[in-house]
């Protein structure tokens, strides 16, 4: 095995945690891949991992290998990615992050005809609610709500996400339709833990004036799926993204509560590990995108 080969082997095995693993996603044999690292420790005279009945965990040395080797992969895929760039062909590995409710029903439906167009490129898809450092994940691409910090990071903007209160017309026609969000301190909420000021809602009038009121409920979950579901079942009043809630507007197993107030909506923005040499995979998936989101696009959401 090259020297190149065995530097992946060994970031592979660190990542998954596993000998075995590490061979499968490389395609050679697990003894394989045991007696390579072996050699590799020999070589540089360290003991790089500790093995047990767990799986491995990289030594204090170990860590320390693994981040420089790090780099120098993501050095090499960049400097593959600038060949292709230079050829102004869109191939190579396009690994893609966001989180599971618009990865699902927003992202991959984009990402599909945008395979067709490029059969040399390969999708990796990785849906998460949780935050993922671009770097250190191997991350080529991800798609963020909300303002940005400031970062090295590039990035570019993409569109807006509309967020709307709603709930089942059984549970209106039990507890009343709430006609200003003051009215919200007397119902149940269904509160996602994410975003939206968690238990606090904020609301403009169609004076323009902001206005914010506590909530409370029996439910709350950083999975909107889970809120959907407890909205249509009459649980309570949930505030969720326009995307989110559009196939249960289309069946009114919902319906919106509040129209003349607005919520406060998140910009879209794909964001990438760097605003320099950005790949042609990146940078021609990204000029995809942008053209995906017009007016009112989460009305096209399935």
């Amino acid at each position: 095995m090259d020297t190149v080969a065995g530097l992946r082997l060994f970031i592979r095995v660190v990542e998954s945690g596993s000998f075995s693993k590490a061979s499968i996603d490389l395609g050679i044999t697990q003894p394989t891949a045991t007696k390579h690292v072996a050699a590799l420790e020999a070589r540089l005279g360290a003991r790089l991992l500790h093995r047990s009945t767990r799986g491995v965990t990289p030594t204090e040395v170990g860590a320390a290998y693994y981040d420089k080797c790090k780099t120098i992969a993501r050095e090499l895929d960049e400097a593959d990615n600038l060949a292709a760039l230079m050829q102004t062909r869109v191939r190579g590995t396009l690994r893609i992050n966001s989180s599971v409710a618009f990865g699902r029903r927003v992202l991959t439906p984009r990402v599909l005809p945008f395979m067709r167009l490029h059969p040399e490129l390969q999708i990796d898809l990785n849906f998460e609610d949780r935050y993922v450092n671009l770097v250190e994940q191997g991350i080529d691409l991800a798609i963020r709500m909300g303002r940005l910090a400031d970062s090295s990071l590039g990035a570019r903007y993409l569109g807006v996400n509309p967020w709307m209160l709603v709930a089942a017309p059984a549970y209106l026609e039990q507890r009343g339709t709430p006609q200003q969000p003051a009215d919200l301190a007397s119902h149940d909420a269904l509160i996602y833990s994410t975003v939206q000021g968690d238990d606090r809602w904020h609301f403009t009038g169609p004076d323009g004036k902001a206005e914010a009121v506590a909530v409370k409920g029996p439910l709350r979950s950083n999975n909107l799926s889970a809120l959907l579901a407890a909205a249509r079942a009459g649980l309570g009043l949930a505030v969720l993204p326009r995307y989110v809630c559009n196939d249960a507007l289309r069946a009114a197993t919902v319906v919106p509560v509040l129209e003349r107030w607005t919520l406060p909506a998140q910009e879209i923005h794909a964001v990438f590990p760097s605003p320099r040499h950005v790949p042609a995979k990146v940078s021609g998936f990204i000029d995809w995108l942008q053209g995906q989101f017009g007016e009112a696009w989460w009305t096209e959401v399935k």
